[in-house]
């Protein structure tokens, strides 16, 4: 880290062509494009030094920087949306901190962001941090929803799709509901880019487990808060009477 406050980017991947539900990122949700959501609630975190939408859509980015927005194009054949924040990131050499945001997520609250990051502005330097909640007994066995269980440091172990631990005993265990948003040291996302796939990563179709199974460590941060991500067009009704609140 260069400085004892960090300068955090925040980049917003977005790319039109989604599979599940076409043209994602532009659907309204309470007469808004979602990406607009995500843009105008991350830049309302206090902590970023900048917030960049990074898209591969003339109509994206046209969304953002008719609210005054800041768009970097970026090539439709990148594989992962970590790659995207990774290309965005080199633009920003005096970056130390850079946030994985995903496009669907159009009810982040700025202090989740501030949780994710945490650790940073607490003088550390993990590889990476991630956000987690509790999990209700009904998640577990939801293959939908990412499990990840922790190390008594907090470190995450493993994520999955399937239920973990496996419970002989009643007994409780530190397993969580993961929440797919990241930070990494800038350093160590360009370095994350160049990692092969690793087979836990290609089994469960999870990128973070190239991280752990490369040897690289990702801190889970804890939040009482809860989101609605936008997956599916049963959760794109749903969030048409969402209630936000930031409080």
């Amino acid at each position: 880290m260069k400085s004892n406050t960090p300068k955090i980017l925040c980049v917003i991947p977005s790319r039109i062509g989604s599979t599940r539900i076409p043209r994602k990122p532009l659907l309204p949700i309470q007469g808004k494009p979602m990406i607009q959501w995500v843009y105008e609630n991350a830049s309302r975190c206090k902590v970023l030094s900048k917030v960049v939408v990074a898209t591969d859509s003339e109509e994206i980015a046209k969304v953002i920087q008719a609210i005054g927005g800041e768009v970097v194009m970026t090539d439709s054949n990148l594989p992962t949306g970590s790659d995207r924040v990774a290309v965005v990131a080199e633009k920003f050499p005096e970056i130390d901190v850079v946030i994985n945001l995903q496009g669907d997520e159009p009810f982040i609250k700025p202090g989740m962001l501030e949780e994710l990051v945490a650790p940073y502005l607490q003088g550390e330097t993990p590889d990476m941090t991630t956000l987690a909640t509790r999990i209700q007994k009904n998640e577990l066995t939801d293959p939908g929803i990412v499990k990840v269980i922790t190390d008594l440091k907090g470190n995450a172990l493993y994520f999955s799709r399937s239920p973990i631990p496996y419970f002989r005993q009643v007994t409780e265990a530190p397993v969580y509901h993961h929440m797919g948003v990241y930070a990494f040291r800038r350093d160590f996302l360009l370095q994350y880019r160049t990692l092969p796939e690793t087979p836990l990563q290609i089994a469960e179709s999870l990128e973070q487990l190239r991280a752990l199974e490369h040897g690289f460590r990702i801190q889970v941060c804890l939040t009482e808060n809860k989101t609605l991500e936008i997956n599916t067009f049963e959760e794109f009704e749903r969030a048409q009477e969402f209630v936000y609140n930031d409080a």
